[in-house]
């Protein structure tokens, strides 16, 4: 079977004073240990977190002392896994590979049939 695996990552960002620049900065480290391993297929976001007293999505991000915290969501498509726990155990390992020293938790996992993966590519 197939699947879509979301995990969510947190990402330090030190030295920056704005938002804008923490997120630029998380998204393209993140882009370039991924691409050093030649993973270029995972996707990697900003992730979103509901604002607690309206419940609108903003940017994952948090600046204290010109220190960030971005959270990432990065996405990865497995194939052939035995299960969904299989294809998480997977995506968490190679992903966490590349990412050395990054908290990574699984946040969604969708399965999804051949086809759409053949139209993808």
């Amino acid at each position: 079977m197939n699947y879509l695996v979301a995990m969510e990552a947190a990402w330090l960002v030190r030295d920056v004073e704005d938002i804008d620049d923490a997120i630029g900065v998380a998204v393209s480290e993140a882009g370039k240990r991924l691409n050093d391993k030649d993973m270029d297929y995972v996707e990697v976001e900003v992730g979103a977190t509901g604002c607690p007293a309206c419940g609108e999505p903003f940017d994952s991000a948090f600046i204290a002392a010109d220190t960030a915290l971005v959270g990432l969501v990065l996405e990865m498509k497995v194939f052939n896994a035995e299960n969904k726990e299989h294809a998480q155990r997977i995506a968490k390992s190679e992903i966490g590979g590349a990412l050395r020293d990054v908290p990574l938790k699984v946040v969604e996992t969708v399965e999804f049939a051949e086809e759409e993966a053949e139209a993808d590519a």
